[in-house]
């Protein structure tokens, strides 16, 4: 037997087409059956989930995990430590970090730094310069690499690829689908410079207002169509960009990406409850923009979400606004967030499959992570459903210890976490050692 072998008895197991009671083994950590009333050996661990749902194991496609150069706000310990809590069994991890991540030897370094810290499965995305552009479609395809990362707009860091021919020449160079921060660099400086004094966060979706975002998402179709090179639309936050999507409708060249803050927030009243904790770019917006794109979760006009973990200290977001920095923590929290909505009747649980598994999969081609197949690797995800009250500070794992949707009534919280056959994380608390592996792309 090896130690990597588990039967999951008993449970709700949920599919990329619906929820049906089945048990789950797994062999030397690979899905081996997934079937009603399985039998394995005496001596093979069994987990009880009865009452509970089976989900198999999620991919965060978007983290910042700050390291290197940013450890006291997170690292790859503790972000990873965050995935195993939420049920999260691999993550993508950005390139803002300091440095950036621009070279083969420093996506080397993250991937040497992560060997035996991480607690899942990872990979890190080479972020895209004018220095570096012609490179990338020979790097993207270097082991533990996610992709390439374009920072259309200033966000964080010195990563920016403002001006549409070096970003042709990004999309010229290499295959792999490429993701993009989409606000426009020009719009953005325009707004700041005309910024009044003592602008609050309040109006923080005005100042990186819906035309940053539109004239950004409108530029990059044009150069998708125009170079045939397939891109992903990050944290898409306006009612607008969505109706673009829908009426360029470019198939599988452009796939899109929603973030829980987008989907759980809106402006004003997030700006006047958190505070500057609710900055993020680009910003929460309007009731409107929350609701057409809680439509498009649903319809599948975003194709997954990721959850853009992106945290600071309290006291680095107590800075005057607009010294106060933007992103908040949230790899912990999409999984709870996403079945409160099936439990308000926006999304169905099928849909976090489809969210959080195969539509990653669509968007960045995994080896072996085919949700339930034979053969693929043997993660999994227990949620207790009975857990319905408030979201507690004191579950979460991030170095910063704070997230704006603490107090939320919940609707069910992941319990366990198996990455390869092996239990992570149980009840609150950690399980072994890291041990987590480069995802095969």
């Amino acid at each position: 037997m090896s130690a990597n072998d588990l039967l999951i008895h008993g449970g709700r197991v949920v599919f990329e087409d619906g929820v049906r009671e089945a048990d789950v083994r797994i062999t030397a950590g690979r899905i081996a059956e997934v079937a009603p009333a399985l039998a394995a050996p005496p001596e093979t661990p069994r987990l009880e989930a009865r009452g509970k749902l089976v989900f198999p194991g999620l991919i965060d496609s978007q983290v910042h995990f700050r390291e290197p150069g940013l450890e006291w706000k997170e690292d790859l310990f503790t972000g990873s430590l965050c995935c195993a809590a939420g049920g999260i069994t691999a993550f993508f991890e950005m390139p803002n970090t300091k440095p950036n991540t621009t070279t083969p030897a420093l996506l080397a370094d993250k991937l040497a730094r992560a060997k035996g810290r991480a607690w899942v499965d990872h990979a890190f995305f080479l972020g895209a310069t004018s220095e570096n552009a012609d490179q990338l479609g020979e790097w993207e395809q270097l082991p533990g690499c996610a992709g390439v990362k374009v920072f259309m707009g200033s966000s964080t860091g010195s990563l920016l690829v403002p001006d549409d021919p070096t970003l042709e020449r990004v999309l010229r160079s290499g295959t792999r689908r490429v993701a993009i921060h989409a606000e426009d660099e020009p719009r953005l400086q325009e707004r700041y410079a005309s910024m009044a004094p003592g602008t609050g966060v309040r109006l923080h979706h005005e100042v990186r207002d819906i035309e940053a975002a539109l004239r950004a998402t409108k530029r990059l179709l044009t150069l998708a169509e125009k170079t045939h090179r397939k891109v992903h639309v990050l944290h898409v936050s306006t009612a607008e960009e969505i109706e673009l999507l829908r009426e360029r409708d470019l198939g599988e060249l452009v796939t899109a990406e929603a973030t829980p803050n987008h989907l759980f927030l809106c402006a004003p009243d997030c700006y006047e409850r958190y505070g500057r904790l609710a900055q993020m770019n680009p910003p929460v917006r309007e009731r409107r923009h929350m609701e057409t794109l809680r439509e498009a979760v649903a319809d599948g006009t975003i194709t997954c979400i990721g959850s853009d973990h992106a945290p600071h200290t309290l006291a680095e977001k107590a800075q005057p606004y607009p010294k106060s920095p933007s992103g908040i923590p949230g790899t912990q929290t999409i999984l709870p967030l996403l079945l409160c909505a099936v439990r308000d009747g926006w999304l169905q649980l099928h849909d976090i499959v489809r969210l959080l598994v195969t539509g990653v999969l669509r968007t960045y081609p995994l080896r072996d992570r085919a949700p339930w197949q034979k053969g693929s690797v043997g993660d999994a995800v227990i949620v207790d459903p009975a857990v319905t009250g408030p979201l507690r500070q004191e579950w979460l794992r991030s170095r910063v210890g704070w997230s704006p949707f603490v107090g939320i009534e919940l609707a069910g919280w992941p319990t366990t976490t198996i990455r390869r056959g092996a239990v992570v994380y149980h009840e609150h608390a950690p399980v072994g050692t890291p041990s987590g592996e480069i995802v095969r792309t």
